[in-house]
């Protein structure tokens, strides 16, 4: 059976906690066996923890859950609880004395709605990773998505709901992709097969929404940094170095690219990781399209699954 989500990879649980009323939110990816890890980190306002770790001259090249979480800085703390979680269960890298967790971890920007002072914190990380299963999971307002908002080029009076998405897809090689994304940009989301515009910064005359590059063009002052990001992770039953998966997220990057207009500015901590849970061995190049293109599936999940809240409009609701 296929999900239709990261989970259809083998190895791969994800977990989501979030609290409605604060509108914050984490969403942990556990690799109980380990997986080797690369990341790419696009947006020049990113929060992130061990991605140093990640770069393929480091040593460790084995990673036990990645934790995507709201409450920009403030909610690193989520990956902390991610890691007891794990520790609790006998999980990480041996080190002779115990077993040390490892748990890369992004942020995104999402203090503007909800109570700024509830952040995901331990407990939240903790709770995210104890739930996290194989199988179906809601898409939107959950996890990391919870408080994520999209369209906030012409001020976040004019903004849409973003959210938590998800895709995978399989191959007759037996290629196994999937992907998860937190979507939560400053511009406007197309689709890159048509280049409709499905939702960005509503015009408050027409409820419509407007071309961010358009209002990019009339713009003379900088964008307040680190108000936004779209943050996520692929992953493949493929068997790669930590340069090899580092590619992978680079080329999943042309995902943004393609769907967010626009993507990787300086006020975006845009950022990828690639998970290799072992398995077949494929071309870098056809895992790092199919990543991007699943990626791509994913974002568009993520926007067209949210949900009004806060009075901030959804895509679903402007085409009511």
């Amino acid at each position: 059976m296929t999900y239709g989500n990261i989970t259809d990879v083998p190895g791969i649980k994800v977990g989501n906690r979030e609290n409605i009323n604060a509108l914050t939110g984490c969403t942990s990816i556990i690799m109980e066996e380990g997986a080797v890890c690369g990341v790419d980190v696009r947006g020049s306002a990113p929060g992130t923890r061990e991605t140093d770790l990640l770069d393929p001259i480091n040593a460790v090249d084995t990673v036990h859950a990645i934790c995507l979480t709201g409450g920009s800085a403030f909610g690193l703390e989520a990956a902390s609880g991610t890691m007891a979680y794990l520790e609790e269960q006998n999980i990480g890298l041996d080190v002779g004395v115990l077993k040390v967790p490892i748990v890369p971890s992004a942020v995104l920007f999402d203090l503007q709605i909800g109570d700024k002072n509830i952040r995901p914190d331990k407990q939240m990380g903790y709770e995210a990773a104890k739930q996290a299963t194989t199988g179906a999971f809601p898409f939107g307002n959950v996890g990391a998505g919870c408080g994520a908002t999209i369209g906030k080029l012409a001020g976040p009076e004019h903004c849409m709901k973003g959210g938590l998405g998800s895709a995978s897809m399989r191959l007759s090689n037996g290629l196994v992709v999937g992907a998860l994304v937190a979507v939560n940009a400053l511009g406007d989301i197309r689709d890159p097969k048509t280049g409709n515009l499905i939702a960005g910064p509503l015009d408050s005359r027409t409820g419509k929404p407007m071309d961010s590059i358009g209002l990019l063009e009339k713009m003379a002052g900088e964008m307040k940094p680190g108000t936004n990001t779209t943050i996520g992770a692929v992953a493949m039953n493929a068997t790669l170095t930590k340069a090899e998966t580092k590619k992978v997220a680079e080329v999943t990057q042309n995902a943004l690219a393609r769907t967010i207009y626009p993507a990787h500015t300086m006020a975006d901590g845009d950022t990828i990781f690639a998970l290799a849970s072992g398995g077949g061995s494929y071309s870098v190049d056809v895992i790092g399209n199919m990543a991007a293109n699943v990626m791509e599936k994913a974002i568009l999940n993520a926007v067209k699954a949210a949900d009004t809240v806060a009075d901030i409009p959804s895509y679903t609701s402007i085409r009511a």
